[in-house]
C-alpha cells in the first residue's frame, strides 16, 4: 500500500503492484468493483504488474468492504462520483506520471466503469481508457471531453446496465467523433471476475471464454496505446 496527493492536497491510499522492470513501465490505474478495494481487484492489478503495468488501485471507499450486495450498495450511493474522478483517480494518474510512467491508462470494472467513463473526460492526463461493463447516467456524459483513445467490453445480458444504454451511449461517442471501440459479449455482467459466481446473485457471472477474448484485446489495446 501507498500514499498519493490528490490534486487537491487530500491525501489517498492506495495499492500498488510493480513489474519486475518498473524503469519506463507504463502505468494503469485500476478502479474496483461496487465491492471495495478486495483481493479481487488487488488480482488485475497484480495481472497488469506481470504484464509489465505499473498498476495502482486507489481506495475510494477509504478503508471499507462489501461482502454483500446491500453492502455495497450503500457504499456506492455514498461515493462522490465526480469527487472521485476528478480528485482521486486524477492524483492517481499524476502520480504514477510523476513517478515514472510516461503514459498512464485508467480502467475499471461495474462502478469503476461508469468512472473510468467520467475519468475519460475529468482526467485531461491520461492517455486512454478501458471500460468493463459499467456506464453512468448519461447525461453525466460530455463526448466532447472525451480526447484519448476508448475500449470498452460490455455483456449482452447485463442486468445492472443494460445494453440498450450502450447502445446510446455508443451513439453520443460517434456523433462526438470520440476514438472508441465498443465489445459486446454473450455474457452475464461482471463476466471477468473468477468470484462472480461466489456471491449468491444470479446476474453475475464468470465467463472464462468471453474473459480471455477481453483481456487478450486490453492487453493488445495497452500495448499500442501505452507503449513508448
Amino acid at each position: 500500500m501507498i500514499i498519493f496527493n490528490r490534486p487537491d492536497g487530500k491525501s489517498v491510499n492506495a495499492y500498488l503492484a510493480e513489474p519486475a522492470d518498473i524503469l519506463n513501465a507504463p502505468g494503469v490505474v485500476v478502479i474496483q468493483e461496487w465491492w471495495g478495494l478486495d483481493d479481487e481487484i488487488k488480482a488485475v492489478a497484480d495481472l497488469l504488474a506481470r504484464e509489465g503495468y505499473r498498476a495502482l488501485v486507489p481506495d475510494l471507499y477509504r478503508g471499507k468492504l462489501a461482502l454483500e450486495a446491500n453492502e455495497a450498495e450503500h457504499l456506492m450511493s455514498e461515493l462522490d462520483f465526480s469527487d472521485a474522478s476528478s480528485q482521486d483517480i486524477r492524483g492517481a494518474v499524476q502520480y504514477l506520471k510523476a513517478s515514472g510512467s510516461v503514459k498512464v491508462a485508467v480502467t475499471g470494472f461495474c462502478m469503476g466503469g461508469a468512472l473510468t467513463i467520467l475519468s475519460a473526460g475529468n482526467v485531461p492526463e491520461l492517455d486512454a481508457t478501458v471500460v468493463w461493463y459499467g456506464y453512468p447516467p448519461l447525461e453525466y456524459v460530455d463526448p466532447q471531453k472525451i480526447t484519448k483513445p476508448m475500449l470498452a467490453h460490455w455483456a449482452l445480458h447485463d442486468e445492472f446496465f443494460a445494453i440498450a444504454g450502450v447502445d446510446l451511449l455508443e451513439d453520443k461517442l460517434r456523433l462526438a467523433g470520440v476514438h472508441y471501440q465498443f465489445e459486446r459479449y454473450d455474457a452475464k455482467h461482471a463476466f471477468a471476475n473468477p468470484k462472480s459466481d461466489t456471491r449468491g446473485l444470479s446476474p453475475l457471472q464468470y465467463n472464462c471464454t468471453a474473459a480471455k477474448l477481453a483481456w487478450d484485446r486490453t492487453l493488445a489495446f495497452f500495448q499500442k496505446y501505452l507503449a513508448d
